[in-house]
């Protein structure tokens, strides 16, 4: 018999599908929500009652301030006064025991804003400011490039795909972190805040740890191990809560809005503060593992983004995954 969460989940599935396949004639050419888990799964392999994606990771709690002027940007509710946060960290990808010490490997934090009365909304971000593909068929494409084991293939993508690249250069860049209360994450899309007044403006969103970006030498990630963030953040917590500033970096006219692997450069623009977010205590995996945090899952007062396909393929891959690790 389906729980009722199942239930939802199912009927979910059915309704962004169908908006998935409205937003444009281009997209009709799109990978189903359920080839590109079974793309996820052909690299990863299927680890019962796991996620496809961001299979590695744990479930915290918190709360969300926002700030002063939080209010003019977006009529959001979680912009009008505190309220409860779930969350969860994760490595990218799909294997369960992915190691923490990669330097290759993004970093994810999604968000859960309770905002009462039974209603929720999300945020679902990474430690790069860009996707790995600009549109599902291409992400496809990568997948089973990968999961063929021929080395050439990867190669070949990338070579034809520069723009793919991006992530990982970003990443290998930069040192592995050493905490995940150490990490900016980014929300990859373009989002639309509308204040009460109508007024709009098209922003990325980004995470900034209080206590600034903490990374390991090679050597130091290396001496680490596989398995060391939840147990430094448990620690971490032990001796009290863990801060970021979560910031709205603000679009300029010329600004590309519907592909997710260009990057705003962020130097000149203006970055409005839009809220505190407040991590206290680890809580039971039972309820992040109960739910599926969902790109698409917004208020009134923040829109993703109408023209970017990966956008619109994410929130129903999600719920096929979610349906598939709920099953018995």
């Amino acid at each position: 018999m389906m729980t009722t969460s199942l239930k939802r989940a199912a009927v979910s599935i059915l309704s962004l599908v169908l908006l998935a396949g409205l937003v444009g004639e281009a997209r009709a050419q799109n990978p189903t929500p359920v080839e590109m888990v079974d793309g996820l799964n052909a690299v990863f392999g299927k680890h019962p009652h796991t996620r496809a994606g961001h299979a590695k990771g744990f479930c915290v709690s918190g709360n969300f301030t926002p700030a002063a002027d939080a209010a003019s940007l977006s009529k959001a509710p979680q912009f009008a006064k505190p309220v409860p946060l779930l969350g969860r960290f994760s490595l990218g990808g799909g294997n369960p025991q992915a190691p923490d010490n990669a330097k290759g490997n993004p970093k994810g934090l999604a968000l859960r804003f309770d905002l009462g009365d039974g209603a929720s909304s999300d945020f679902v971000m990474i430690s790069a400011p860009v996707f790995l593909a600009k549109t599902p068929a291409l992400f496809l494409e990568l997948l089973q490039a990968i999961a063929s084991g021929d080395p050439e293939k990867p190669k070949a993508f990338f070579a034809a795909h520069p723009e793919s690249t991006r992530q990982g250069a970003w990443l290998n860049a930069r040192p592995v972190p050493a905490s995940y209360a150490g990490v900016n994450f980014f929300g990859v899309h373009t989002f639309t805040l509308t204040n009460a007044e109508g007024e709009q403006k098209i922003v990325k969103l980004k995470v900034i740890p209080k206590a600034g970006e903490e990374g390991l030498t090679d050597e130091e990630a290396e001496a680490k191990g596989p398995t060391f963030l939840e147990a430094e953040l448990t620690e971490r917590l032990g001796k009290g809560p863990v801060a970021f500033d979560l910031v709205a970096i603000l679009g300029q006219d010329a600004d590309n809005t519907d592909d997710p692997t260009v990057i705003w450069e962020e130097e000149g623009r203006t970055k409005a503060p839009l809220g505190t977010i407040e991590i206290d205590a680890l809580a039971p995996n039972e309820k992040c593992d109960a739910i599926t945090f969902l790109p698409g899952n917004l208020p009134e007062g923040i829109a993703g983004p109408a023209n970017d396909p990966i956008f619109a393929m994410r929130s129903p891959a999600y719920l096929v995954s979610f349906s598939r690790r709920s099953a018995p």
